[in-house]
């Protein structure tokens, strides 16, 4: 058998600096992924698509590239991710590993050039982030040494998916000298992904975790090794007796559900029989998880409340729904094993790092908006199985789907277990997609005629897979002829195409040129509140919206007259699912928001959740930005924009804008304040004013307020 290649064996390779670094933390062998890569030519900047299952090494692989191209070549290397919480995670992985790097992470504002990156050696991105740096006209790509696009498999993904490709082919024409380096998860075309890169396919099979899959049926599992086992467990529910089976090992799982709605009643159930295994130090540590997820909003919401009494006996359930502080508490306390099971929708399963010894696929099938009940593909529910054993904890991770009947045993085993890994297709012909990026090329002058758009299209992987470009020809000359009938670009001599200044200023706000239009077209009329709430909302941003609810109904009659200026391509696009009426339920939510109701009332009378809430108020406070910048264009005053702005982020009355000024003053606070006699800041300089805080807040509270007035 062949010695395992260990670090110092790189050193003639490899800074030593960047050995040093590695061997710091427990790190002297390479994985079989990591050992093939060096000899596929990964430290001499040949460029690699690494595919491998979860836990293999991949990371590192990305880190000893990134390393030589920062410390040998004195070039920036750039960490491309396409879910925030991944560049998060990566970012905190990174700064930790090696403090003696200046590593940056920026995956906010779309509409700033953040200079302040230039002086970083690693740069960690979000793909949308990457993708508006470069309409700002970022000006140190021609320094970047190393691009390691991370999750490539998720071209797939028909969100997420096209601006990655979009963005690879671009960082591929623009840093020719740097290294690419794509990480994948395996998948059925990682050949076709590596050749379409220009680059040599480094694939293993290596996992450092045997990994177990099999299917439950009433009690006992088949695995993909020919043997069975009988669970521990004689509950009636298949989830109940997967979970005390686990816990009876003394280790922890994850389940996987199809709903919000599943995941939540999964957990209630589960934590019955989870609470009577607790000792009496676990539940001491559980109650005080529970108070903190407990208080993260305001006032708690029945879903917060649902939340902490799961946790409570060592159950969460984790969605879209919740709000971020709660997410990342429940990821942490399930880290720290103080958790023992989650019960999650699958988005859980994409890129964040959160493995368990037993992962259970609950729901094979889910149901789509737009596509109706569909099963959930081959790689997402091996992507899924990938979180099952944790590397430092187990010998073996198992992986399980449930059979509801006999005969379902052998058909979930064939289609999941036994079957081939699909393909990755582009999503890059969806008519939304082309319009954003197409815009971008024109107004960064990257691209400037069609003949130039569709050699640059023809470069990607749709280029790649589909020979024939007919259908995107004939949507890039729709574009085309759209974008010069509403003013974001000219033509002019010799076919060559120029942005115009509101054209030039719809890229740069990373909004869909077609909510732009709409924007522009109304932002005249928009008078009242709920007229303005109901322009931001009727955008493709603000989507999915919330179901129609009585209220809208009865309201919609006064401002439908505002859909005139809508454009055909609402109803026309096929990527599109268009209600007025929903995107109207929005607005009346949103006006809900800033007169003061409470989430709880709020997320009860719209059946939504207090994440999805939240993730509205910062999709609304976005767009509400963008129409404020657009506005100044328009020569339209932008002053109630930005009140709105300010009161949509707060929740608040236009009474209480100047109180929600001072710091440790949100909705709640600003309006007891008000009530009590100090309707203003100069209010709180009269007799009596510092006595009233305290009442209300407390000497602390009180002296950090009243400090302000020093300090204006």
């Amino acid at each position: 058998m062949a010695e395992t290649m260990k670090i110092s064996d790189l050193e003639d390779r490899l800074p030593h600096e960047a050995a040093d670094a590695i061997r710091s933390r427990g790190i002297s062998e390479l994985t079989p992924p990591q050992e093939l890569s060096v000899e596929h030519g990964l430290l001499e900047g040949k460029n690699l698509v690494i595919s491998a299952p979860t836990a293999s090494g991949k990371t590192l692989i990305a880190e000893l590239a990134m390393l030589r191209s920062v410390i040998a070549d004195r070039r920036k290397a750039l960490y491309i991710a396409p879910m925030r919480a991944l560049v998060s995670e990566k970012y905190s992985e990174f700064k930790e590993s090696y403090p003696q790097l200046k590593v940056a992470m920026s995956i906010g504002d779309v509409d700033s050039l953040d200079t302040w990156l230039e002086g970083y050696d690693i740069i960690l991105v979000s793909t949308e982030k990457l993708d508006s740096l470069i309409r700002h006209g970022v000006g140190w790509l021609d320094s970047v040494g190393c691009l390691v696009f991370d999750e490539i498999h998720m071209l797939d993904d028909p969100k997420r998916g096209p601006t990655l490709e979009i963005l690879a082919a671009r960082m591929k024409r623009t840093c020719t000298h740097a290294q690419i380096v794509a990480l994948s998860a395996t998948i059925g075309n990682s050949k076709e992904l590596a050749d379409w890169l220009g680059a040599e396919l480094v694939e293993s099979e290596y996992r450092p975790v045997v990994l177990e899959k099999g299917i439950e049926f009433e009690g006992e599992v088949t695995y993909n090794t020919d043997r069975s086992e009988k669970l521990e467990s004689d509950s009636k529910m298949a989830e109940m007796r997967i979970t005390e089976d686990t816990l009876e090992k003394g280790k922890q799982l994850l389940l996987f559900y199809s709903t919000k709605r599943n995941a939540e009643a999964g957990a209630d159930k589960l934590s019955r029989a989870v609470g009577r295994r607790l000792t009496v130090g676990e539940k001491a540590t559980l109650r005080v998880i529970s108070e903190q997820v407990l208080g993260v909003l305001g006032k708690p919401t029945l879903q917060c409340e649902k939340l902490s009494k799961a946790i409570l006996n060592g159950v969460a359930f984790h969605h879209s729904g919740l709000v971020n502080e709660q997410r990342h508490i429940v990821e942490e306390a399930f880290r720290k094993g103080e958790i023992k099971a989650i019960c999650s929708t699958t988005t859980l399963g994409l890129g964040v790092n959160l493995p368990a010894h037993t992962v259970v696929v609950r729901d094979t099938t889910r149901y789509g908006e737009m596509e109706g009940s569909e099963k959930l593909g081959v790689n997402e529910v091996v992507q899924l199985f990938g979180r099952a054993g944790r590397p430092k904890y187990d010998k073996s991770g198992r992986a399980l789907l449930i059979a509801k009947h006999r005969a379902e045993v052998r058909e979930l085993y064939d289609r999941y277990i036994d079957a081939e890994l699909q393909p990755v297709t582009s999503k890059l012909s969806m008519l939304p997609v082309l319009r954003t990026h197409v815009l971008a090329f024109i107004a960064t002058k990257f691209l400037t005629t069609e003949e130039s758009i569709l050699d640059f299209l023809s470069g990607t992987l749709y280029g790649y897979q589909y020979s024939n470009m007919y259908e995107v020809k004939e949507n890039l000359r729709d574009i085309l002829g759209e974008f010069v009938a509403w003013g974001f670009i000219e033509k002019g001599n010799s076919s060559v195409y120029r942005a115009t200044r509101i054209g030039m200023r719809v890229s740069e706000l990373y909004i869909d040129p077609l909510s732009a239009k709409w924007l522009i077209d109304v932002l005249p009329s928009a008078n009242d509140d709920l007229s303005v709430l109901f322009m931001i909302c009727n955008t493709i941003e603000m989507r999915p919206h919330v179901k129609t609810v009585e209220r809208a109904i009865e309201m919609f009659p006064q401002y439908q007259n505002m859909l005139q200026h809508a454009s055909s391509n609402y109803e026309s696009d096929e990527a599109i699912f268009y209600d007025p009426l929903r995107a109207f339920s929005s607005a009346t939510m949103l006006l809900d928001w800033i007169s003061e109701k409470t989430e709880p009332e709020i997320t009860n009378e719209y059946n939504t959740t207090p994440g999805a809430l939240f993730t509205k108020i910062t999709n609304a406070d976005w767009l509400l930005y963008s129409c404020s910048e657009l506005a100044k264009l328009l020569r339209v005053s932008p002053i109630r924009l930005i009140e709105m702005r300010l009161r949509t982020r707060y929740g608040i009355r236009r009474e209480l804008l100047d109180l929600i000024r001072l710091e440790q003053v949100g909705r709640v606070r600003a309006r007891l304040m008000y009530l009590n006699g100090i309707k203003g800041v100069s209010d709180l300089r009269k007799p009596g004013a510092q006595e009233t805080v305290e009442r209300l807040f407390g000497k602390e509270i009180a002296k950090k307020i009243m400090d302000q007035l020093d300090r204006n």
